[in-house]
């Protein structure tokens, strides 16, 4: 417990500690040299401080959430929840951040909306997108899809990238608490190994599913898909199922 205590403390402080100090630095460069800059420079700079604020906020909510999953505080209100209005909206605040990127939603009009924890499933839907978002290389495409079968009770979300594969032996690792797969692009690429805990976490505290799939383009492209699937309840059911710690 305790080492885990630790581990954690640890962790954290390391990735709090980059987007403060380059919040840090840049806010400081300007305030001291503020009539030597150019108006590019100020913009530029304005931009990492947005940025580097904007990583931070993510990361203290994924830490509260870790926080909130590891105690069993994490109150989950279950309700009707339409899939595409929390869709688009993500995809809206994503676009902000990674301009390099094609968005295409491909969200079935007919499926139902799904039960669910409105917050939280757009959390896991932030978590999802962003992270295709920061693992696929330049002007690539990021497809999220929605389908539903009547035979089923369920409807199934997919968010689509190409990038470096994940190996079908780290697919539970992926995700574990700080677990990051060791290739050439994370080793570039900012991360506190959190959001895949967080969304595991929280898709199967609404009785739902998560999988991942990688597979093999060309050699060095693979199409990554993960899915999640949460469930329909009739009104009967939803009836008896409103809240759940």
């Amino acid at each position: 417990m305790t080492e885990n205590y630790e581990d954690f403390i640890s962790t954290v402080s390391h990735e709090l500690r980059t987007p403060l100090t380059s919040i840090r630095g840049f806010a400081q460069t300007m305030l001291n040299s503020w009539d030597k800059l150019d108006d590019e420079s100020k913009k530029k700079f304005l931009k990492i401080i947005e940025d580097q604020s904007n990583r931070l906020i993510n990361m203290v909510e994924n830490i509260l959430s870790v926080s909130k999953l590891n105690t069993g505080n994490e109150k989950i209100i279950l309700r009707d929840v339409s899939v595409k209005s929390v869709v688009t909206t993500v995809v809206q605040l994503i676009k902000l951040q990674y301009h390099d990127k094609n968005y295409i939603l491909k969200i079935n009009e007919k499926a139902p909306d799904i039960l669910a924890d409105k917050d939280k499933f757009q959390q896991i839907m932030m978590n999802l997108i962003e992270n295709a978002s920061k693992y696929s290389g330049q002007n690539n495409d990021i497809t999220i899809e929605s389908g539903f079968c009547p035979d089923n009770n369920f409807v199934s979300i997919k968010v689509i990238n190409y990038g470096i594969g994940i190996d079908e032996k780290d697919y539970n690792t992926i995700f574990t608490k700080f677990s990051r797969i060791d290739n050439p692009l994370t080793r570039t690429t900012q991360g506190s190994g959190l959001g895949l805990f967080i969304t595991k976490s929280l898709v199967e505290k609404m009785n739902g599913k998560i999988f991942v799939n990688s597979e093999k383009m060309d050699a060095e492209k693979s199409k990554i898909t993960f899915e999640i699937e949460l469930p329909i309840l009739d009104i009967e059911k939803q009836a008896r199922v409103k809240c759940v710690q």
